[in-house]
């Protein structure tokens, strides 16, 4: 999520029972956890609020064995009619991500980092 300031805004999520689970202050952002759900605190990086996906990742972000390569979903988006903003080479292997918008125009990021 894009916010103002991330101290107020990380201070705001650890009432409602998050902990930071990685993140760097100093680089302006951090990913807050509450048991499975996950947010990212961004100030200053986005104009609005994005939507990340990590195929690969479970909610630790610990490598899972089986996935969808983002290959395969940007195949799929797009023999749906989805207008892809970027996407990875489809001849390519291993980390890549896609960026869609959603009808409001908010950012859909679907990142894959194996």
């Amino acid at each position: 999520m894009s916010v103002k300031d991330l101290q107020i805004s990380k201070a705001f999520y650890e009432k409602l029972g998050f902990v930071v689970f990685a993140g760097d202050p100093e680089h302006n952002y951090l990913i807050m956890k509450n048991e499975n759900a996950l947010i990212g605190l961004f100030e200053g990086m986005f104009d609005q609020n994005i939507l990340t996906f990590n195929p690969g990742w479970d909610e630790n972000a610990d490598p899972i064995a089986q996935f969808d390569d983002v290959r395969a979903i940007q195949k799929d988006l797009k023999s749906k009619g989805l207008t892809l903003e970027r996407e990875p080479d489809a001849g390519s292997k291993g980390p890549g991500s896609i960026v869609l918008s959603d009808p409001d125009g908010n950012a859909i990021l679907i990142d894959q980092h194996v």
